[in-house]
């Protein structure tokens, strides 16, 4: 199975939708998701991530399932450093380099920081619970730390099923800080993806039902060098490589 996440074009967050250059990498994104064998499209609420899709979904004729909690992860902490109030990432590194416990995958849920607004937990549980229920759907079960691929012995051909996420940077994160046992702390501070970046996961399944996703593609924005458009820097603090 394949998790195909793609996170939204170039944003006009004021009015939740796509700036100009958005709309361009859009389109340029649909002539590559368009030959793609994608069991289900899945979407946030969000209006940027629904106006990405949307070139997509009208050139293949599909509909995508909107789910709330595939929303922008966004539940404000204060800066420890800078005193801004606003998505529980981009601290300074001096800060959350220092606290071991934003390292570990289950140790971040501890740190006074994360702690500090009262719905950021359950909401980081209602992510995972959402992409768990998706994968369940097509017989991939949770099991401690890796999944259960129960359509293993009739070879279903939900094992080779592809399913697509348009949604945004934060959650994208969260779901693979679960999906791949590494605390979304690291993930927030380390991992950019740029706007309609493929970031691609897959099921290794070497022994029976035991099944482990791997990262095969991170942030690739190949169509956009395709097209002659420049890759945006939405949401990065240094220069991004346009190559």
């Amino acid at each position: 199975m394949k998790i195909i996440f793609i996170r939204h074009g170039d944003p006009d967050y004021v009015n939740d939708t796509l700036t100009e250059k958005g709309i361009r990498e859009a389109k340029l994104l649909s002539d590559r998701t368009v030959n793609w064998p994608v069991t289900q499209f899945y979407c946030s609420p969000l209006g940027r991530a629904q106006k990405t899709a949307s070139y997509t979904l009208e050139k293949v004729g599909r509909e995508a399932v909107t789910h709330e909690w595939m929303k922008e992860f966004f539940y404000p902490v204060e800066d420890p450093v800078t005193g801004r109030v606003g998505v529980p990432w981009d601290f300074m590194p001096e800060y959350w380099t220092e606290i071991p416990q934003m390292y570990d995958k289950e140790g971040w849920k501890e740190t006074d920081l994360y702690r500090s607004n009262p719905a950021l937990l359950p909401a980081y549980a209602e992510v995972c619970e959402g992409i768990d229920d998706i994968l369940a759907s097509y017989g991939y079960r949770r099991h401690h730390n890796y999944y259960r691929n129960e359509n293993h012995s009739d070879k279903s051909d939900k094992t080779n099923s592809t399913i697509v996420l348009f949604c945004h940077l934060g959650v994208i994160c969260v779901m693979m800080s679960h999906l791949l046992g590494i605390s979304p702390a690291l993930l927030f501070h380390s991992l950019y993806l740029a706007p309609t970046s493929v970031t691609i996961l897959g099921t290794e399944e070497r022994r029976g039902n035991i099944a482990q996703f791997r990262a095969q593609v991170i942030g690739d924005t190949s169509h956009l060098a395709r097209g002659g458009e420049p890759v945006s820097a939405a949401g990065y603090f240094t220069d991004v490589f346009q190559g």
